[in-house]
């Protein structure tokens, strides 16, 4: 038990961190008098003790994080904090723990998929509480851990590379990782201001465009309203979230370069940026233009307003709706549902195997076509100029193996338990991919409430995997893991 000291010291930190953020919430339902005070203070409470009795127990441990231990402590990280997350859903709104749990895990892995309706009666601070989980699990908690942990004498290299995703884990940029987990915090805070007061300058009142904010950025899909961005009826208000969920849908990374460099010119170099905002505003003209030839809309105006919002907010894995697309052709979401799964950056907050591994499996894919042409042809796979190692490429096809083995899986054993194969295999794609809504039972009119507990509780593993991108919790999972 001793060898997982270090591991129980730093999670110690991270669950005494995740409790002062409750402090938020708490303080705003004190102010507000909106009934939920004494659970969030007991939440509190609990969530403070816990990580100060873990901190006590484990106080003179001064061995650092080997590699092995980062995977553990990102792993339980994941699997623990919605534990308390969900404490404030279980003593106000009287949740049952798998609900309260899959709505924890959903906030925190920038899902968005939700069991809760009647949002516009829920005391303010609870919904304060479930958008403001998306934020902090947009950028990734262990991020935020890796750049305060330093000041207490804790490295945090190993916890950075295995939470953070896609080409990120062997670049830096800046020398020490405390530097770039607080880039990343920097720029992710400052681009939140923005959105914040653009969402107010369209006309959400303050609390709206705060915890819309949280959503957007988090590219979560949240809302404080049953009928989501559909309660606005404003083209001002989604132009904004249009804006902000293509930022927050880009490489964190390249937005820092451009911001500390004070040139755009990084965009352009930026092998995924381009390919991102060509196919997801390619589709979003292609699916108005197909939405009018089939008299969907009258004019392609108003199917180009439908089209750019609700494509972008799925391409993006964020989940929030302006009208129920589940009703439009079925090709129409059925496409959109194929862009959650690859459209966003690596280093943003969005979901699914992200634009660099899909443009390398394409280019190797091109390459094997090129090779049964020209055997004796050298044809190495190159992405933004730079030639792909044979460990990286091997690595991508054992993703996107393991990627569709996981959905295939999954979406047999939820129609093993009952569930209609539409409804299966949108459910999981979308948890996956922490988009949120799926098509069927699980469509954006309605949730994932209709599901057994057995079926929420797929759904919740298969959100972590997304959110972990598969291989983090997998190598958890593994006999040789435990292995002395």
């Amino acid at each position: 038990m001793q060898r997982f000291y270090p591991v129980i010291r730093v999670l110690s930190l991270v669950i005494l961190m995740f409790g002062l953020t409750m402090l938020f919430p708490l303080s705003l339902s004190w102010f507000l008098d909106d009934g939920a005070f004494a659970s969030f203070d007991e939440a509190f409470v609990l969530t403070v003790a816990t990580g100060a009795g873990l901190w006590y127990a484990t106080r003179k441990e001064t061995r650092d994080l080997t590699i092995r231990d980062g995977f553990l402590m990102v792993a339980l990280v994941w699997t623990l904090l919605p534990i308390y997350a969900a404490l404030p859903l279980v003593l106000e709104l009287k949740l049952s723990f798998t609900d309260a749990y899959f709505e924890a895990v959903s906030g925190l892995t920038t899902t968005g998929a939700t069991v809760l309706t009647g949002l516009d009666q829920l005391p303010v601070s609870i919904n304060v509480w479930r958008t403001q989980m998306v934020w902090l699990g947009g950028m990734g908690l262990i991020v935020l851990a890796v750049a305060i942990l330093p000041l207490l004498g804790i490295g945090g290299r190993q916890m950075f590379k295995a939470e953070t995703p896609g080409p990120m884990k062997d670049t830096k940029m800046t020398p020490r990782i405390a530097e770039t987990a607080k880039g990343l915090w920097t720029v992710y805070s400052l681009a939140s201001i923005c959105c914040a007061l653009a969402y107010y300058w369209a006309g959400m009142s303050g609390l709206d465009a705060l915890m819309h904010m949280f959503a957007t950025m988090g590219l979560g899909g949240f809302s404080s309203h049953d009928a989501s961005f559909a309660y606005f009826a404003s083209p001002a208000i989604e132009t904004v979230a249009i804006v902000f969920m293509l930022f927050a849908g880009m490489n964190f990374a390249t937005h820092f370069v451009v911001l500390s460099g004070r040139s755009l010119r990084p965009y352009v170099s930026d092998p995924e940026a381009g390919w991102f905002l060509l196919v997801t505003l390619g589709s979003v003209v292609g699916i108005a233009a197909f939405l009018v030839f089939h008299d969907v809309y009258a004019s392609f105006d108003e199917a180009l307003r439908d089209a750019a919002f609700n494509v972008v907010s799925i391409a993006t894995t964020t989940g929030f709706a302006t009208t129920d697309y589940a009703l439009w052709p079925f090709f129409a979401p059925l496409w959109m549902l194929f862009l959650c799964s690859f459209a966003t950056s690596a280093g943003s907050t969005g979901g699914g195997i992200k634009m660099i591994r899909a443009l390398v499996l394409y280019k190797q894919v091109y390459r094997e076509l090129t090779r049964a042409m020209h055997p004796s042809a050298v044809h190495p796979v190159k992405v933004g100029g730079d030639v792909v190692q044979s460990n990286i490429l091997f690595a991508v096809l054992a993703f996107g193996f393991v990627y569709m083995v996981c959905i295939a899986s999954m979406t047999l054993l939820l129609s093993l338990s009952g569930l209609e194969i539409i409804t299966a295999f949108s459910a999981v794609v979308a948890s996956i991919n922490n988009t949120g809504p799926g098509l069927g039972q699980v469509g954006p009119a309605s949730n994932y409430a209709g599901l057994s507990d057995f079926q929420i509780w797929v759904c919740t593993f298969a959100m972590l995997l997304g959110r972990l991108e598969i291989f983090t919790l997998l190598v958890v999972m593994t006999p040789a893991f435990w292995r002395k």
